[in-house]
């Protein structure tokens, strides 16, 4: 697995300080942001008051966009039931699996091992066939691998770490939250700095 901070909203934790600060002031934002002065101090300050007070609202200014390797497709259906976030996902219709994820509670199981390389050889005999790849697909394990791009505001972060950091949370799910989370904390630490891994 490879998780990969992209790109994301340049000064993420200033950019939702001024959302907060529109909220409650007379002023409005653009005053705030040219005329008013904000030191690093008062941008935690505010971040830190509206984690505690609920006001999250504000974090859906700040934006993150990762690239995610090499996990399972059942992985990435549990990802995909976060609805608050964008989604572009390795086709199965154009793109052959290069790869498998298993837990290590199956890995040189014979069984398991057998029962993929029969998908692995019908899978090629069908694509030999001129079947279309399309068609192809539905026999593929759910432990196929794939790759994404997913881009979710803090807000939305905040809940799936929550959710999916959780001990009862499934393994795979659980890392890649992990791994999500070292990125942004990297860029925004105030914001993510009370979630634990």
């Amino acid at each position: 697995m490879k998780v990969k901070l992209l790109v994301w909203t340049l000064n993420p934790e200033y950019w939702c300080y001024i959302a907060s600060r529109t909220c409650r002031s007379p002023v409005g934002p653009i005053e705030i942001h040219e005329t008013h002065v904000q030191t690093p101090e008062l941008i935690r300050s505010h971040i830190k008051a509206r984690l505690k007070d609920g006001h999250h609202s504000v974090f859906e200014h700040a934006s993150f966009t990762f690239g995610i390797e090499g996990i399972s497709r059942a992985c990435s259906h549990q990802l995909v039931r976060h609805r608050i976030a964008s989604y572009s996902q390795q086709s199965q219709r154009h793109i052959s699996p290069s790869g498998i994820v298993l837990p290590e509670s199956m890995k040189e199981n014979a069984a398991v091992d057998g029962a993929l390389n029969t998908i692995a050889r019908v899978y090629k005999g069908l694509l030999e066939l001129d079947y279309p790849v399309e068609d192809v697909r539905f026999i593929l394990p759910q432990a196929s691998t794939t790759n994404l791009v997913v881009t979710m505001n803090a807000r939305a972060l905040l809940h799936f770490f929550e959710l999916r950091l959780h001990k009862s949370a499934q393994w795979e799910i659980r890392e890649l939250a992990g791994r999500m989370l070292e990125e942004v904390k990297r860029v925004a630490p105030t914001i993510f700095e009370h979630i634990l891994k």
